[in-house]
């Protein structure tokens, strides 16, 4: 397979039995081969995508010490602003060629989570920017739900089993601005190669060559996405949870070619998390005598909080 496979939403979302079930085996089929699908069909109109790089253009334009004002100390980076090489990937210790926001959960004072999660941190020098940001959230942790009620129908677990988990879950909305590179860059890339820790990712901006997929053969593919689609991927908590059945792929976001080095590169990645004191444990219909157990259990929570660690973005 030398590119991912394309879905669309709106085949789950019609009222014909088909055209649903077609969308469950296909998303299905993806994420147990190559973990990468691209979809088409979701809750982001056009307008508030436009507007939503815009505002994201303009902050990460701001002079660095306006962003150094956003960046908040002791919460791992979890909200607010995040500079230019802080984080890295597990088990390289130089810093990622980039900078980026974190736009997280927005709960209700009465909901028990709501003493979990920071603030969101509001640009006062950009007075859109934060209303574009919550409902950019919004619509993409909307289509999540819908993606995750697919996957649930392909495991054979009732179709609503996650809602209960992505209501109010830890998900985190991330722009990422990947500034243009001045000098030959030592062993640092835009983004090295990871895996994501989450339940699954729904990125916006992958229309450019860029971000590369890496096979069962251990072969780099492109993933590019058309300019409608969003480009969706497993988690390291859902391939957990399915005890491997659905594969968290590994992926990097690679340097362009010289003569693009000029240029900035934007990306929205949305981390959709449930919520921390879900259980990852194996689902039992995904054990059997060809496929033991493989994981130990976890909550979502603990297992976070290991790969922040991992990641340099908390320190023990």
């Amino acid at each position: 397979m030398q590119n991912i496979p394309s879905v669309d939403l709106r085949d789950f979302l019609s009222d014909d039995p088909k055209r649903k079930q077609k969308f469950v085996n296909e998303i299905g089929s993806a994420f147990e081969n190559i973990g990468f699908v691209a979809l088409k069909g979701h809750f982001l109109d056009d307008q508030l995508v436009d507007e939503l790089y815009s505002e994201i253009r303009k902050f990460f334009a701001l002079p660095v010490e306006t962003k150094h004002n956003y960046e908040i100390p002791g919460i791992g980076g979890q909200r607010g602003y995040v500079s230019f090489g802080k984080e890295h990937a597990k088990g390289r210790k130089e810093g990622d060629l980039k900078e980026f926001w974190h736009f997280g959960q927005y709960v209700d004072a009465s909901s028990k989570y709501a003493a979990e999660y920071p603030e969101n941190v509001n640009v006062t020098e950009l007075p859109r920017f934060n209303v574009v940001g919550k409902e950019a959230y919004q619509m993409l942790e909307k289509t999540g739900v819908y993606v995750l009620r697919a996957l649930a129908l392909h495991l054979g677990l009732d179709e609503f089993y996650f809602d209960q988990y992505a209501k109010d879950g830890n998900s985190i909305l991330r722009p990422i601005h990947y500034p243009p590179i001045t000098s030959e860059p030592e062993n640092a890339i835009r983004a090295a190669a990871h895996g994501d820790i989450n339940l699954i990712t729904l990125l916006m901006g992958a229309q450019g060559k860029g971000l590369q997929v890496q096979n069962h053969d251990g072969e780099w593919i492109d993933a590019i996405a058309e300019d409608d689609q969003l480009v969706i991927n497993v988690g390291d908590m859902l391939s957990r949870h399915t005890n491997n059945k659905l594969k968290s792929t590994i992926h990097q976001v690679v340097n362009p070619p010289r003569e693009l080095w000029g240029t900035s590169r934007y990306s929205i990645p949305f981390f959709m998390h449930p919520v921390s004191d879900m259980k990852l444990d194996c689902l039992e219909n995904c054990i059997d005598a060809e496929n033991p157990k493989k994981f130990e259990d976890i909550t979502a929570g603990d297992y976070l909080y290991e790969r922040l660690v991992d990641l340099g973005l908390i320190k023990k």
